[in-house]
C-alpha cells in the first residue's frame, strides 16, 4: 500500500511541478523583454518636451544621432585639431591644443585624451617616425603616447 500512495502523491505533484517548471522558463524572458522594452521607451534626451521613443532601428543608427546631438567642447575641439593635422601638420594642432587649454582651463582635463588621438592619427597620415618628431610636451607628453600606442 506504501507504493501505491507515493506514487499517487507522485501524480498529484506531476501538473503542478508542470506548470512551475515552465514558469521558471517563461518567467525570466518575459522580465527580460518587459525591461528591455521599458528602457527603450524612457526620454533619454533629458529634454522634457520630447516625446521621441528610441527604437531598435534609431539605436543601430548611432551615427546620425551623433551627429544631430550637441557635442561637449572637448569633442568640438578634438575634431577641428584632427581636421587641421589631416590638413596642415601635427605641430600646429598641438599648439592650437596648448593654446585652447590655456584659455579654458576646463578642458585641461581631456587635454591628454585629445593630444593621444592627435598622436595616433598623425601616425596614421605621416608613419610613425615622421608622426614622431612632431611630438612635445603637451599634456605630459600624450601625443608621443598616441603615437606610441598607434605604432605598437
Amino acid at each position: 500500500m506504501k507504493h501505491s500512495t507515493n506514487e499517487q502523491t507522485r501524480r498529484g505533484r506531476g501538473p503542478a511541478r508542470r506548470i512551475g517548471q515552465s514558469l521558471a522558463l517563461v518567467l525570466p524572458v518575459v522580465l527580460v523583454l518587459s525591461g528591455t522594452l521599458a528602457v527603450t521607451r524612457v526620454n533619454w534626451s533629458g529634454n522634457p518636451s520630447s516625446n521621441s521613443v528610441l527604437t531598435a532601428s534609431d539605436a543601430s543608427n548611432g551615427d546620425t544621432a551623433a551627429r544631430t546631438a550637441p557635442q561637449a567642447p572637448h569633442d568640438v575641439l578634438r575634431d577641428q585639431l584632427l581636421t587641421e593635422l589631416q590638413k596642415k601638420d601635427p605641430g600646429i594642432a598641438l599648439t592650437h591644443l596648448q593654446q585652447a587649454v590655456n584659455d579654458r582651463p576646463s578642458l585641461a582635463k581631456h587635454c591628454v585624451s585629445i593630444a593621444r588621438a592627435l598622436g595616433k592619427a598623425a601616425v596614421r597620415v605621416y608613419g610613425p617616425t615622421r608622426a614622431q618628431s612632431f611630438a612635445r610636451p603637451v599634456c605630459d607628453t600624450s601625443f608621443a603616447t598616441g603615437v606610441a600606442a598607434a605604432f605598437g
